[in-house]
């Protein structure tokens, strides 16, 4: 019998509203996994309420800032001790390879453990005043109810840095996952309530995005929405919360350039740009689809990637030797043929890949793809494709590689790839781009600040800067004077 979830709401499973459930299934071997609730407004309301309750409630409200820390320390333990099980479900829902599962549940306790050590480390400042006798300081104070929307591509990751700094803050969970990856956030709400986090400080609803997301993002009692997936959602979130006056905070879709100049180790850079677009099936935001090589060197990256892309083994994601698992669902690997096809329309070639793999496995593989003769107007290029779809274009000059860099509408991340190092800085000054990564690519710590700019995102994840983000700042003033209060006309300080 099909394994069946319901929501966690107040710190149980909860069956949906209208008892529609909804069909994950293994996008390698297209098995039914599971049936998870197919949430809807009355369903995300009851969520809230819980998550409202559990803010307002003194055990959680006047719990100290270390306490908190505790909690969260016990999280992270509890999600290293559960580590296997958790990659494999990832691994299962979304098709990523359980290695790179794995690596990343090696780190996801790390994350949880640097919030637990900022949670005691939340706080204001006195502020200097014209008068002695008046007292001005400054503190944070956590927003309230917190919703989450979460992407399929690595759901306990990208979940976990929102939830950590929103807890460590005081704040309370909604968290919307993805329909398609959908388990392992219900796990992890599990894990917090295991770890001693209160009934209703986490709460998941599952289901599609417009029955359920987007009642959590219009829910009155919401008081953020913080959202990681396409700029266009990310756009009409935005129009949302500021209709509403609350703060969202927005990661969203990269174009990201991954540039090799003359003096580069063409080798070394090759691998970077392989793992830049090929690493996840390129089906990560940060993707290095765009690869600007310079001119003199040219011909050897391109064949150097090339032979790369052709050797990497592609099969089942729970194989060790496996280097490519397939994309997250059918709609998905559907795009990202159709913006081959059309790369192709508007005069792009294809180098290699460009169909789908032989596999004895029925999933939604796709070949890893490099694309030539393209140029920085294409569709292939401007628009995120979300697949290990590569476009390889020469320059000439440092000036060109910033100026083609630089025209997209995203500013995720870059790579540069040199060994001089004053063009490094150069390159990382001039670049529009949130993250930039020199001499390697997907470089990642929790306490790294990643910030998009232009279309890829407004708001920080990750680093202290986060913390900030799921607080609001008050400032008090104490006149500490017992004398006659002075002209009330006049505005003291």
């Amino acid at each position: 019998m099909t394994e069946r979830h319901g929501h966690f709401i107040g710190g149980e499973q909860v069956a949906p509203s209208d008892g529609e459930h909804f069909e994950s299934r293994n996008p390698a071997t297209l098995e039914v996994l599971y049936e998870a609730a197919r949430g809807t407004a009355p369903d995300v309301d009851r969520a809230v309420q819980a998550a409202h309750a559990a803010y307002s409630d003194p055990r959680w409200r006047d719990l100290s800032q270390t306490r908190r820390g505790h909690l969260l320390r016990r999280l992270g333990d509890l999600v290293a001790e559960n580590a296997e099980e958790l990659a494999r479900c990832e691994s299962l829902d979304n098709g990523k390879l359980l290695r790179e599962m794995r690596g990343q549940l090696t780190a996801l306790p790390e994350y949880l453990h640097y919030y637990a050590g900022l949670a005691d480390k939340i706080q204001g400042d006195q502020i200097p005043t014209s008068s002695p006798l008046m007292l001005n300081y400054t503190m944070r104070e956590p927003l309230g109810v917190v919703g989450a929307i979460t992407p399929w591509n690595s759901p306990l990751t990208l979940t976990t840095s929102k939830l950590a700094p929103a807890l460590a803050a005081g704040n309370t969970l909604v968290i919307k996952p993805s329909e398609h990856t959908t388990r392992s956030i219900l796990r992890l709400a599990e894990l917090a309530l295991e770890a001693g986090f209160p009934p209703g400080a986490v709460n998941v609803v599952s289901g599609y995005g417009t029955e359920a997301g987007q009642p959590l993002v219009d829910h009155p009692r919401i008081a953020k929405v913080s959202f990681t997936g396409s700029t266009t959602t990310g756009s009409a979130i935005a129009a949302s919360a500021g209709s509403r006056f609350i703060g969202c905070t927005l990661e969203l879709g990269g174009k990201s350039p991954n540039i090799v100049f003359e003096d580069a180790d063409v080798s070394n850079a090759a691998m970077g740009v392989v793992a830049g677009i090929f690493a996840a099936a390129g089906q990560t935001c940060i993707a290095g689809s765009r690869v600007f090589a310079h001119r003199s060197v040219y011909d050897e990256l391109l064949e150097k990637v090339s032979e790369r892309a052709q050797s990497i083994v592609i099969g089942d994601p729970l194989q060790d030797e496996t280097e490519l698992g397939p994309l997250a669902f059918e709609a998905q690997r559907d795009k990202v043929a159709s913006y081959v096809k059309t790369g192709v329309t508007e005069g792009a070639r294809v180098h290699t890949g460009g169909c789908r793999p032989d596999t004895e496995l029925p999933g939604y593989f796709y070949a890893p793809t490099v694309l030539t003769d393209v140029t920085n107007d294409m569709r292939v290029v401007r628009e995120e494709i979300f697949g290990p779809v590569a476009a390889v274009m020469p320059f000439d000059t440092e000036a060109e590689a910033l100026r083609l860099a630089n025209d997209t509408e995203f500013g995720l991340a870059a790579g540069v790839w040199t060994r001089d190092l004053a063009r490094a800085h150069r390159m990382s000054r001039g670049l529009d781009a949130g993250t930039v990564w020199v001499n390697t690519y997907r470089a990642m710590s929790p306490m790294s600040p990643r910030q998009g700019f232009k279309a890829s995102g407004a708001g920080v994840e990750h680093g202290m800067e986060s913390i900030r983000e799921y607080t609001r700042l008050k400032s008090v003033w104490i006149n500490t004077d017992e004398g006659p209060v002075a002209d009330p006309f006049v505005m003291r300080g």
